[in-house]
């Protein structure tokens, strides 16, 4: 390396940024905090002597510092934190040491970069998450009002709730208490609000799904058993529209989180639980699929549907998947594997075999 660089670590909050910049000539470190907003760590990295070469760790302040730095000329990289090293012995963190840490390792090549997605991706990214919140908040709001019925002794008597006859039972219930019945209709109307809600972003998404940037990918994806429009296209958009950039199956398992934990040394080594890395949300959609593969393998009208107009090899894939992932679903099952664990193993060969069709040519 010849000629002056400075290596910059930025520790970034919502009101207050941390900075420290090494220079590669000098060795000297500056240091630099600044309030709220983009303009005075861009100008004090524009200071710096020689190119800048900068990171941040991501987090809640999304990637706006990365494309205004970006835009300014600024080699700038967002760093995942999980895998940012740390000392075990290290018990005093501030932000002014965790900049500087940033910037050292930065320097020793030793950060790993995540992938920053396009503004287009990171707006529907934020369709489909704004959907999976309204999916919670309305499992939530239903969750209130059995447990208030529940606490008044009133339990519907058929498994089944939330359908039309559950509503009519609803309906009829009464209380002694004029502040319990209006708690009750507040209740209500707090899950037929959420429902409108969540059907009117499902809308919303379906009609995004058929955006030609999207689409292709879209149909490939919805041929598998388990996986229809909202839960492709969630998936999609997860792994920043971009599966070729996994090289194998294998790197995209490990991605979601979907590998175990692994613990060895010397001689010994044993298996945990799965890391839960990547995004939370692909991870919890590709298990939900994975619990359909526990059936024998059959095509179905909804599924032949979705698969209409599909090239014979991607159709050849899903194929597979399904006789795949019931083999192993039988064989784990008969070892006396709890199905949880049965399911995630499912989860992760079919996340393998989604990832063959998205980069088939």
């Amino acid at each position: 390396m010849t000629g002056t660089m400075t290596w910059v670590g930025l520790d970034v909050h919502a009101r207050s940024t941390h900075a420290a910049a090494i220079d590669t000539m000098t060795g000297e470190l500056r240091r630099a905090k600044f309030g709220p907003g983009l303009e005075a760590p861009i100008a004090w990295m524009l200071q710096q002597p020689g190119p800048a070469r900068a990171c941040y760790e991501a987090g809640s302040t999304g990637f706006g510092l990365y494309r205004a730095a970006t835009t300014a000329g600024i080699a700038m990289q967002v760093i995942a934190p999980g895998k940012t090293p740390r000392g075990s012995s290290d018990r005093v963190k501030s932000d002014r040491k965790d900049a500087e840490l940033l910037a050292r390792l930065l320097l020793a090549g030793s950060l790993t970069r995540v992938v920053v997605p396009p503004p287009e991706i990171e707006a529907a990214r934020e369709m489909t998450r704004a959907h999976d919140a309204c999916r919670r908040d309305l499992m939530d709001a239903r969750h209130r009002v059995s447990k208030m019925l529940l606490r008044h002794g009133r339990v519907y008597p058929k498994p089944t709730t939330w359908t039309t006859e559950h509503r009519r039972w609803l309906s009829r219930q009464q209380f002694g208490e004029p502040a319990s019945a209006l708690v009750f209709a507040d209740l209500i109307a707090a899950v037929d609000g959420l429902t409108a809600r969540k059907q009117a972003v499902a809308l919303q998404l379906a009609q995004l799904a058929t955006d030609e940037r999207w689409w292709p990918t879209v149909a490939r994806l919805r041929a598998f058993r388990g996986i229809d429009t909202l839960s492709a296209l969630s998936i999609h958009l997860e792994l920043g529209g971009d599966w070729r950039r996994f090289e194998r199956a294998a790197a995209l398992g490990a991605w979601l989180g979907l590998t175990p934990t692994l613990n060895q040394s010397g001689e010994s080594s044993r298996q945990g639980s799965i890391t839960k890395t990547g995004s939370t949300l692909a991870r919890r959609l590709l298990v939900e699929s994975a619990w359909h593969y526990g059936r024998e393998p059959r095509l179905g009208a909804t599924l032949a549907n979705r698969q209409a107009g599909q090239p014979d090899h991607i159709l050849a894939i899903s194929n597979r998947a399904q006789q795949r992932l019931y083999k192993v679903h039988r064989t784990m099952k008969a070892r006396g594997k709890p199905h949880n664990i049965v399911v995630v193993a499912c989860a992760r060969q079919l996340a393998g075999f989604l990832w063959a069709a998205a980069t088939a040519d």
